[in-house]
Formats: C-alpha cells, structure tokens, sequence
C-alpha cells in the first residue's frame, strides 16, 4: 500500500509562533532515540582507546588508525544514505524503514566490540577496523534518518532548539548513564584486575548490556513516531538517478556559505571534543590520579551537566539568536576548559591527593559541560534551519542529506579525536596498562602540554567559522514566507 502524499503545512512567519507545539510525549520518545548513538559515541569516545590500547594491549597510535580508517569509510557512506532516506517512497515513508533496520545489527555488533578474541596485533587491528567500520554505517542508517525527522516535525525556530536539547539530552545522559553503571557495578576492583579501569570482564559484560540498551532506545524512538509518518513530507519524483545524480545533487545542497561555516566549526569542535574525550578517563587516572570512586562521581555529575544544556540551550537561543549564543557558550566552555591543565602545569593547583582538588575539578567541568551541551543543541538546531534555506535555493527538501553530514560530523570526534590521542600517547611514551604510580612524571606532564594547545587551537578554529553563519530568525521566516507564497496554500 503506497501512502498518500501529504504536504506539511508552512505558516508566514506571523502564524509560525501560533501553531500547535509538539505533544511531551512526542518530544520524549523522538529524543529517547538519541539514547543509541549516546552510549556509542560514549563508548568509542571515552572507553574504547583506553579498552584497546591499555587493557587489551593494542598499540594506542593502531586504535586511533583503525578509528581514522573507518572515517574514511563515513565520507562516502554519510551522504548516499541521507539521500537514499531523503528519495525513499514506502508505506513506513522516508526515515522509519532504515530506522527499524538498523536496530537488531548495530546493537549486536556493538556488544562484538568489546569482547575481542586473544589474537595477534595485526588480526586485533583489523578486527577493530571491521567492527567500527560496520557500526559507523549502522549508526549512519539509524542517526541520519532519526535526526533528520526533526525539522519534518516543526518550522519553529525556537521549537526546534527545544526539541533538539531534549534530544542532546536523552544521548548526554544515555551514555553517561551507561558509563556511571559501569563504574559503579562493572569496572570495579577485583582480585584479577586491581585497578578498577582496566577491568577486561568489565568491559565484556557492558557490550553486552548496552547492545540491548541501544536496541531497546532505538525502537522505542521508531514506535513512537510511527504515527506521524502520513503527515510528514513525502520525496518529489526525480528526474534523474545513478550515483552522478546523487553526488550533484548532494553537492548543490551543501553548496552553501552558511552550511560551510557551519561545517567547518562543527568539524574541529567534534575533533576537539574527540581528542578530549579520548583521553578524559587517562587524565583523569593518571594526571590528577583520582580515585575509581571519585571518577565515578565525575561521571555521575555528567547528568547535571545535561540536565543544565537541556534548559540553557533554548534560553540562550531566544535571548541572543541561535548563532549568537552559539559563539557566547563557545568562548565561555573553551576558554574555562583547559585552564586547570594550565594551572597544574604552573604549579598552581593543589597536589594529587588533597581534599580540595576534586571538588574544584568537578565543579569547573560540570559547568562548562553544561555549557557544551546547550551549545551543540543549537548547533544542530541551526543546522535544521538550512533545511527551508536550501529548499528555497534548490526546490528539493533534503533534511537527509544536510543531517548526514550532522551524523559525519557527530562520528568525525572519534576519528581524528583518537587518532590524534593515540598520538599523543605514543609521543609521550605512555606505557600499556601501568599502574598510576609506575608512569614516569615526564610522561604525564608531556601529555598535559600536548593536550592544552591542541584544544586550543581547534576551538579557536570553530568560533571563527562560525562567525560566518548568516542565517537568523528574521532569515528563516522570510525563507518560509517564500516556499509558502512559491507553493501556495499547503495542506
């Protein structure tokens, strides 16, 4: 049975404000999918370096290869199947097929990841290429579509930074969540592993866990939806098909100044985040040596962190405009970032083990996590605006294909961010598996001075390109003004 095709509706700018906003539970479980890709990037970003390269004993600079290799692979498989769900007709419409699709094979993949056989290195490595090459393109199948319902929901402006802070919500604190179980119950002490991280059967028992974990958020997400697929947009027959068809067609879409800039900060935010995440849980271990408890609470602290973006983002985007509060969040995190690295570097922050030093760290980092948090909200509230932009530029509607360079984006931290670690780790001869005491200080200081600079200078990267995004709220209603008078009246 073929759906009927039926238009969304697109309201002049002076009724936009006054359509009906979308039900709690409707926000709640299209954010609930988010969940999925929140536990995966958790893990890839902050565990999956620290698995293979310190637990399992693979070289740290074949991990960040073996991430970089499957990046290449999200190049080309990023924008095929955001135009794929853009021109797919069926009777679950565009985004639910590859949704439902990808549910059962990324989640049991995932588990495969962290249960990896006692081979050599050079099987090791590219058992892991394998893997993270497979669940990019699952997540790729998932993501793409999933977010790209979100401007298919609403035109709002400002609803669509709602809608998108409960979605970085539910993934902050889905892999958050699923990192505080772990630490609380799974990479704990034992007699076999003394050190809590580097519990091998740990980390085997939470692949198992969060395959389940993701297979549940990512169905729960598709079902709660499914009954909006007869009032979303359905593909305009193309004229033209092939592989040269698509790739034009993706090229004039993203041929544009304001996507540009937007890519471009996205990019060296995500590989800034990236390289920070990677090496979070070592700085954590061995620079300030915290304890297993106390990297737990951490972690725990990641919750209000998320829960202070969730009410931060639409705030900050009603009072400033989305691309000025992007900048304003963006100097205030990244600034406040590195400054304790700095500090200890100095000599000026309390030694290892005082009192204090934790709850300066943590409270530093909750804050400017929250921060974070709210301001990559908008970063992707922005990005669905390009949506109406880019229709009024090409006639097409291709939320696919500008929220697969989104999910490109989202993946690329894990890419170059651990490419990057795991040099940093080589260059500072870190050692495999050593205890916090038996890691020469040298080591550890190198470590530190790598890592500020870096941070810097990709941030400093982000905020100029995005600088020069122009597309604002006045913008926006004048772009549906246009497909609105250009379409008619729409229903």
């Amino acid at each position: 049975m073929r759906i009927r095709r039926v238009e969304k509706i697109t309201l002049p700018s002076s009724d936009q404000n006054t359509t009906r906003p979308l039900s709690l539970s409707l926000r709640m479980t299209f954010g609930f999918g988010a969940v999925a890709y929140g536990i995966k990037d958790n893990g890839f970003a902050y565990f999956l370096l620290l698995f293979y390269g310190t637990v399992v004993g693979l070289e740290p600079a074949l991990v960040g290869t073996a991430l970089l290799v499957a990046l290449v692979f999200d190049a080309l498989s990023d924008p095929v199947v955001g135009y794929w769900s853009d021109n797919t007709r069926s009777r679950w419409g565009r985004r639910h097929p590859f949704m439902y699709a990808a549910a059962v094979p990324v989640a049991c993949c995932y588990s495969l990841l962290w249960q990896p056989p006692d081979w050599s290195d050079e099987a090791l490595f590219l058992y892991l290429v394998v893997l993270a090459v497979l669940i990019r393109a699952l997540i790729t199948v998932y993501e793409t579509p999933s977010s790209a319902l979100m401007p298919e929901l609403t035109a709002d402006y400002d609803e669509r930074t709602t809608i998108q802070a409960w979605r970085s919500f539910f993934g902050w604190t889905g892999g958050a969540g699923m990192a505080v179980f772990m630490y609380a119950f799974l990479l704990v002490p034992s007699d076999r592993y003394p050190i809590g991280t580097l519990n091998r059967d740990g980390y085997e028992t939470y692949g198992m866990i969060s395959g389940g974990v993701i297979l549940v958020s990512i169905l729960v997400s598709a079902l709660g939806t499914h009954h909006r697929i007869g009032s979303l947009t359905a593909p305009p027959p193309r004229d033209h098909f092939g592989v040269k068809a698509v790739f034009r067609e993706v090229f004039e879409t993203l041929r544009d100044k304001s996507f540009f800039a937007l890519f471009i900060s996205s990019i060296a935010s995500a590989a800034a985040t990236g390289l920070t995440a990677a090496l979070t849980f070592i700085m954590l271990t061995y620079f300030w040596a915290f304890s297993s408890l106390e990297i737990f609470y951490w972690t725990l602290l990641v919750l209000v962190s998320a829960s202070m973006g969730f009410f931060i983002a639409p705030w900050a985007s009603r009072r400033w405009g989305k691309k000025g509060a992007a900048l304003r969040l963006g100097v205030l995190a990244f600034t406040v970032q590195p400054l304790p690295v700095v500090f200890r570097l100095m000599g000026w922050m309390p030694d290892n083990g005082d009192p204090i030093l934790f709850p300066i760290l943590a409270t530093v980092n909750t804050i400017d996590l929250g921060l974070i948090i709210a301001m990559q909200a908008i970063f992707f509230s922005m990005l669905a605006d390009l949506v109406e932009h880019s229709e009024v530029r090409t006639g097409r509607r291709s939320e696919g294909v500008l929220f697969s360079a989104l999910t490109f984006i989202r993946k690329t931290n894990q890419g170059i961010g651990a490419f990057a670690a795991g040099l940093m780790l080589q260059a500072a001869a870190f050692p495999d598996g050593a205890s916090p005491e038996e890691v020469p200080t040298e080591s550890v200081i190198q470590l530190g001075t790598f890592l500020v600079p870096s941070q810097w200078l990709l941030w400093a990267i982000m905020l100029a390109a995005l600088a020069f995004y122009r597309l604002d709220r006045q913008q926006h209603d004048a772009n549906l003004e246009t497909i609105g008078a250009r379409d008619g009246s729409r229903v």
